[in-house]
């Protein structure tokens, strides 16, 4: 009896398995082509100099908050008017919300370099046994 139902469920998961092969196919070439994509930027990134700048933007850009859009009615004229906000500040333009994010990003990328001969030191120390 347990071998028919072992039998059984075997019988299920190949039948559920063809059933959903379409979506399952798609979804293991999407992992795939993201796998073959950030291979290749690491082959790149080995060969370009400025590489290392760029990766610090990139995670000093994941540490900063994105610029939020919402409606308000202008102080003046009661006209509703789109509105952006970052970090708590109210500006007329996105450009100018942009600019002031990307600021922010830089201020961290800078702040990590500024840092970056300290935490080396330390680390060496403590590689030789230097505490």
């Amino acid at each position: 009896m347990r071998d028919l139902l072992l039998t059984a469920a075997g019988l299920l998961i190949l039948i559920l398995g063809y059933r959903f092969r379409a979506p399952l196919v798609a979804a293991l070439q999407r992992f795939d082509a993201r796998n073959r994509a950030r291979q290749m930027e690491q082959i790149a990134e080995r060969q370009d100099p400025l590489a290392h700048f760029r990766h610090t933007l990139t995670l000093a850009e994941e540490q900063v908050e994105a610029v939020s859009e919402f409606e308000t009615r202008d102080e003046r004229t009661a006209q509703p008017v789109t509105r952006f906000l970052f970090q708590g500040e109210v500006f007329a333009a996105r450009a100018d919300a942009e600019r002031a994010r990307a600021d922010a990003v830089r201020a961290i990328a800078r702040e990590f370099y500024m840092d970056l001969p300290r935490a080396l030191a330390a680390r060496e120390k403590s590689r030789l046994g230097q505490e």
